[in-house]
């Protein structure tokens, strides 16, 4: 083999696929062309472990305007001849390096992919996992993300309304930052990234082409770390000043009606860009590389085509539609160059300037091998699902026990990193973060709101990658839910370790597998996504993570709810269930057993039939304005979150004044005698709602004819939460241990 191991491990390549390009070319390839199929035929590019799954997930419903893949974004028609556009992905291994540019591109990154779909970003979110914050490293981390994520997005006024941050020791050395990103655009204006018109140019729009970000995709991306090999310049640099203007000159390019097709230049650079559109369109192209504006000196052809520097669009025109376009661009001061032709051959053709540097079908380059493995759990994997309560040491005191949750970082206020972020900005944002289980945006001119939210489980997929899998998708679709929202469509992005290990590919397929089963159970669609594979160092690998980003529809911006109770005097119900259980399955990766028991154990369960007659039920109650509250039971079970209700409190926009709860008396009489399992258990397909008095026949009434169980908790009011003798915790406590939880954990030691 005339290329060494060392290179082809630079770009990701085995051997065996080093032989399969060979075969396709019938020659050896030369260098520029090996570095172009190593980047496209990385795990981040080309899908290559994952693609064969990813089919199994349902991409279509009634209001699907895309084709899953097909586009850089998720479109969805909402009516009034709008489409909302979004899509999730990651930069975890970039942020792992460099956390504050890791995290910075990411978003930027993200923003393009809505930006070339025709839509004008009006929403960032986000998901974030690390380590435990007591360990300085991490709290390293967390910080550079953190001021990269509201750096970027605030410079270039797009809102960060929503979010979710959790911390392991599974991603001490592999954190998560996974960036989501929502658009709008009238459904006629939606752009296409499909070059299919031989004879256009290509232009490419925006900043400069340095050396930051080669081998990103194939380099950082698709491996895992070792050692000290990922420390190179892998990691992109951002501009946000420069997106800011560069979103603004292609939205008003693409309103001439002049741009045939638009691509942002992410991973890979101007070789994934070029050859995907190419590949979408069914054409060829021909680019020259001494025609690319480069801001550093004696870059050479390889270096330019595998760049992943920053803030650049690629757009396909007609000629005689340049020099107009040429005038936009120049009305905002974003620099453009002709790159490139559009050709009817299907074959990519690189030069620099007489020098030819690569020549290859374009099929050859977009079609990466797909490896269908056979996965399967080890002996440690099924052993952890076994959980038995009386191994379960029973708590003393249940107050000592809230506390001591609402002050752990994985449910604490995340208060102090989201006042970083400019949620306000757009003036869109009716349910701001940490006021509502969702974010919700009105949508100007229509009356009507969306609403959006993001969320994730690894314990629960560690566990059980099937019905973790399962409950992502029903925990982000009960968020939507618990805002009065009607779930649309869904986003994902599949963090997982290296797929070529048996129990990692089990924990992927599985969890794939759990999800769709769980789409088509709640009549949502995955409309785009993003995989991140070999998130792992030292031969371990952090836990399976599906994050899920969904986005809900309603028909009143007006009639949404919150997660605080508005008042004293409502009456409390739990929907979902008409008793208080004690099962080991409600434990099963819950937060009680990994903080005060130190184990991370058991075998989750959750009725889809039931999750989605409950969330169904909470929607009508809250388009009925009978609900004055809903939140749903998650992280830290029924006693979290009737603690974050009541501290949620009155606010129209962020929190308080606090509102106390004090349970009923017959609840206190059907309290199993394992109550922490009662109280802190995280069974799914729950929903606290607070409501008038005068309405609670109204409610069981509707509540039966849902087929939905119900229970009475007591009512709001009083300046604590109490449960009899059992439970008395003033609200003064309640958040002094909410609200400075995290920021404790945070502090310097």
């Amino acid at each position: 083999m005339p290329v060494s191991r060392e290179i082809l491990d630079e770009i990701a390549l085995s051997p065996a696929e080093y032989e399969m390009i060979v075969d396709r070319l019938d020659r050896e390839p030369n260098a520029v062309e090996l570095g172009m199929f190593g980047a496209l035929w990385s795990e981040h590019c080309g899908y290559k472990h994952s693609r064969p799954l990813l089919g199994l997930l349902p991409s279509r419903s009634s209001r699907t305007l895309s084709q899953a893949g097909a586009e850089n974004a998720g479109a969805i028609d909402i009516g009034d001849g709008l489409a909302v556009v979004f899509k999730v992905e990651s930069h975890n291994h970039p942020s792992a390096v460099e956390p504050l540019q890791g995290a910075a591109t990411g978003v930027g990154g993200i923003v393009r992919d809505i930006l070339a779909m025709g839509a004008r970003p009006i929403a960032l979110l986000n998901s974030l996992r690390f380590g435990p914050p007591e360990d300085a490293a991490n709290r390293r981390l967390l910080r550079g993300v953190v001021d990269g994520i509201g750096w970027y997005g605030n410079c270039i006024g797009v809102p960060d309304v929503a979010g979710e941050i959790y911390f392991d020791p599974a991603y001490s050395q592999n954190p998560l930052v996974n960036a989501m990103c929502v658009g709008i655009a009238r459904i006629e204006d939606l752009a296409s990234a499909a070059a299919d018109r031989a004879g256009d140019v290509l232009l490419l729009v925006g900043a400069g082409t340095g050396r930051d970000g080669i081998h990103g995709a194939s380099g950082l991306a698709s491996r895992t770390f070792e050692g000290e090999q990922e420390l190179r310049p892998t990691v992109q640099v951002g501009n946000p000043f420069l997106e800011k203007v560069l979103i603004e000159a292609c939205l008003e390019a693409l309103g001439t009606g002049k741009v045939h097709a638009l691509q942002d230049l992410g991973a890979a650079g101007i070789t994934s860009a070029a050859v995907e559109s190419a590949a979408r369109g069914g054409r060829g192209v021909a680019l020259d590389v001494s025609r690319v504006r480069r801001r550093e000196s004696g870059m050479t052809g390889y270096e330019v085509m595998l760049s992943e520097s920053q803030e650049r669009m690629l757009l396909a025109a007609a000629p005689q539609h340049v020099p107009a376009l040429n005038a936009v661009f120049d009305k905002w001061d974003v620099d453009r160059d002709v790159v490139g032709t559009v050709t009817d051959d299907a074959t990519v053709r690189v030069a620099d300037a007489d020098e030819l540097l690569a020549n290859v079908p374009v099929t050859q380059l977009s079609d990466a091998p797909r490896y269908r493995l056979t996965g399967a759990p080890t002996a440690a994997d099924l052993e952890r699902q076994r959980l038995r309560l009386r191994d379960v040491p029973m708590p003393a005191d249940a107050g000592a026990t809230l506390l001591r949750l609402l002050s752990s970082p994985n449910i604490a206020s995340r208060r102090g990193v989201y006042r970083q972020y400019d949620h306000q900005v757009q003036t869109n944002t009716v349910v701001a973060p940490g006021a509502g289980d969702a974010a919700v945006l009105r949508i100007k001119g229509t009356g009507r709101a969306i609403a959006v939210a993001i969320d994730g489980n690894g314990r629960q997929s560690y566990l059980d990658p099937y019905r973790g899998g399962q409950m992502a998708v029903a925990e982000v679709t009960r968020n939507l839910s618990c805002v009065g929202a009607e779930p649309l469509a869904l986003t994902d992005c599949l963090n997982f370790g290296n797929p070529e290990r048996p129990e990692v590919y089990y924990q992927l397929e599985q969890c794939i597998r759990g999800m769709a089963r769980a789409c088509r159970a709640l009549g949502v669609p995955v409309v785009s996504g993003n995989v991140s594979l070999y998130n792992e160092s030292a031969g371990t690998a952090i836990y399976p993570t599906p994050i899920v980003g969904g986005l809900g529809l309603l028909d009143d911006a007006g009639q949404h709810c919150r997660a605080g109770f508005p008042d004293d005097g409502l009456a409390v119900f739990l929907l979902g269930t008409d008793r208080l259980t004690a099962q080991a399955s409600d434990l099963a990766g819950s937060e009680y057993l990994n903080a005060l028991h130190g184990q991370t154990r058991g075998r989750p369960r959750i009725d889809l039939a039931l999750e989605r007659r409950v969330q169904a039920l909470c929607r009508r109650l809250i388009a009925d304005g009978m609900a004055r509250s809903a939140h749903d039971c998650s992280d830290g079970g029924l006693a979290v979150a009737l603690a974050e209700s009541a501290l949620i409190g009155a606010s129209r926009i962020e929190h308080g004044p606090p509102v106390g709860f004090t349970a009923a008396p017959e609840l206190l009489d059907v309290l199993p005698r394992r109550w922490d399992v009662a109280l802190f258990g995280e069974a799914c397909s729950r929903i606290v709602v607070a409501v008038e008095p005068g309405r609670c026949d109204a409610l069981a009434g509707a509540a039966r004819e849902a087929g939905v169980p119900i229970l009475m908790l007591g009512q709001t009011g009083g300046p604590a939460l109490r449960m009899g003798g059992l439970l008395d915790v003033p609200l003064e406590a309640l958040a002094q241990a909410w609200y400075g939880g995290l920021d404790d954990a945070l502090a310097q030691r």
